[in-house]
């Protein structure tokens, strides 16, 4: 039997392939064992689905018998890497908002029932925390508090219409998405939402001279610009379109839970 023998000079080269291809196989492999930031919300998604009214409210009572599907959500997230290099921009933005969404309505429900989000004071050594600089998730195994996770959003997106988008537990605030955020549709569904609270007589009000906007716009201004900037951003939804000169007011905002049972008139204003 006659054997053919590669010249020596090309073993080098058939190495270098054999390691490369080996090289490759495993990063596809590593890189398929990772959720996709999708598959990482599916269990909030649930939930929204089944607990957020129709008018954008949230069913805290309803969100209690799951509360162990919400927990499990958020305990996941331990060791998922938020800034994975295979993550696009607008999916790590909208997993942040996904998670800042569960963390708040989570505070919540381990302090229920409450009146507002800005009672609840958790108790650590030397006295007691806000519920907005509490630690309330560990993601990739660093904690973070409700403040942290927004300035996070504020810096690395410098995208206003997150503050349409953010649980704030507020009546006054932008009501919920029923739905998990996600890359492939963030920015349908960030225009959804500034679309559907811009809009709404309850969070503003709106006529060519004249508007009553929500105290939202005039919190996070530095975002917004000075009064013919924001109110060029409010033409770019409303459905009837304002006077750049119009005369700007700010309405009252309440604290008072963003829970399905509506407001009374007899509740307190406050502050964040």
């Amino acid at each position: 039997m006659r054997f053919n023998f590669l010249p020596a000079c090309w073993l080098p080269l058939l190495l270098s392939l054999c390691l490369l291809a080996s090289v490759s196989l495993a990063g596809t492999a590593a890189q398929s064992g990772e959720p996709k930031p999708e598959q990482l919300q599916q269990p909030w998604d649930e939930l929204l689905q089944r607990h957020v009214t129709p008018d954008g409210r949230l069913d805290y009572e309803g969100l209690l018998a799951d509360e162990d599907q919400l927990l499990g959500y958020l305990q996941s997230l331990r060791k998922v890497r938020p800034e994975a290099e295979t993550w696009t921009p607008d999916q790590r933005q909208a997993f942040w908002l996904n998670i800042y969404n569960a963390a708040a309505a989570n505070l919540v429900l381990e302090n229920y029932p409450v009146a507002s989000i800005n009672d609840i004071r958790v108790k650590v050594i030397g006295g007691y925390e806000s519920p907005w600089e509490t630690t309330v998730v560990n993601v990739g195994g660093q904690n973070y508090s409700l403040n942290q996770i927004e300035e996070k959003l504020r810096q690395q997106f410098r995208d206003p219409r997150v503050h349409f988008a953010l649980n704030y537990g507020a009546a006054s605030a932008a009501p919920l998405l029923a739905e998990a955020y996600t890359g492939a549709r963030l920015s349908r569904q960030l225009d959804q939402q500034a679309r559907r609270f811009i809009n709404d007589p309850a969070f503003n009000q709106l006529s060519p001279e004249q508007v009553r906007l929500s105290t939202l716009f005039h919190s996070y201004a530095i975002e917004f610009g000075p009064a013919p900037q924001l109110l060029a951003f409010i033409n770019r939804y409303a459905h009837a379109p304002v006077l750049l000169t119009a005369r700007i007011e700010y309405l009252s905002f309440s604290w008072a839970l963003n829970s399905r049972t509506p407001l009374s008139s007899g509740q307190a204003l406050g502050r964040k």
